[in-house]
């Protein structure tokens, strides 16, 4: 009897869910079992991340054209990173390319990016890092072109949830040139101008490197108004420790991002 009840209780749950598949919204609440809920795989989960936070860069202008690229560690041996001459607004999940971590693809339609170097590097150096993020936001990517960092304390939100953003040097995309210039900065920066280049950002998740990227550009955009007005007033050092403290408490160790002590205030020319 009790193996019966529950052979017409599944087949009740069938039957309730196709029906709630199929739009027949009210039959299937006649049937009372609602649907099962059925967990989303975490691979198809991050290749949905990496579409949406893709589009929002486009829509945002931080990349143009095919510009850009973004990733995400799936486990200690293989990277999920959105493939090569592809926009980041027009991406499917399907065209994500899965590499090992010597850079060779091992699934995937599409060719892999050429700035795979990068992405190893710093999941290498970074075992906390999960997720990266590279554009070249407009005003950011001005400053790396003028061969300016945002090194300054300006903005307390910044000196919290960021430290600086340094400039490495010149480093020819595609080439291992690349990587060696980032390397000195990637143990101790969650974010980094790459000169006559664009901008890196680094975190435990998608959602957090996407966010540096936002905060950078945003950052650049402050800094970018103080030098047009001709005056700079960085935040004094006793204020800065405060924040630092304060950064402790909150983010504890997940956070690098450091935070040099500032120079005396100076008029911008």
């Amino acid at each position: 009897m009790k193996n019966a009840l529950n052979k017409l209780k599944i087949a009740l749950s069938l039957v309730a869910e196709c029906c709630y598949y199929a739009g027949c919204r009210s039959a299937a609440r006649f049937f009372v079992i609602p649907p099962r809920r059925v967990p989303m795989p975490t691979e198809r989960k991050h290749r949905e991340e990496i579409v949406r936070y893709g589009r929002m860069l486009h829509e945002r202008c931080f990349v143009a054209a095919m510009d850009g690229n973004l990733s995400v560690r799936l486990n200690k041996n293989r990277i999920l990173v959105t493939p090569t001459c592809l926009s980041k607004g027009a991406m499917r999940p399907a065209d994500m390319v899965i590499v090992d971590m010597d850079g060779q693809r091992v699934s995937g339609r599409r060719h892999v990016t050429s700035e795979i170097g990068m992405h190893l590097l710093i999941y290498r150096v970074r075992p906390d890092v999960q997720a990266i993020v590279h554009a070249h936001p407009p005003t950011a990517t001005g400053f790396a072109a003028a061969g300016i960092p945002l090194t300054e304390p300006l903005v307390c939100e910044v000196v919290m949830g960021l430290g600086c953003i340094p400039l490495a040097r010149y480093g020819t995309p595609g080439t291992s040139e690349l990587a060696q210039t980032l390397e000195p900065y990637v143990p101790n920066y969650d974010a980094i101008l790459m000169s006559n280049h664009g901008v890196v950002t680094y975190g435990d998740t998608l959602e957090h490197a996407y966010m540096k990227m936002e905060t950078v550009e945003h950052f650049a955009q402050i800094a970018l108004v103080t030098h047009l007005l001709g005056r700079q007033q960085p935040l004094k050092e006793g204020e800065i420790e405060k924040l630092l403290l304060a950064r402790s408490k909150y983010f504890g160790a997940k956070l690098a991002a450091s935070m040099p002590l500032p120079r005396a205030p100076q008029k911008v020319s």
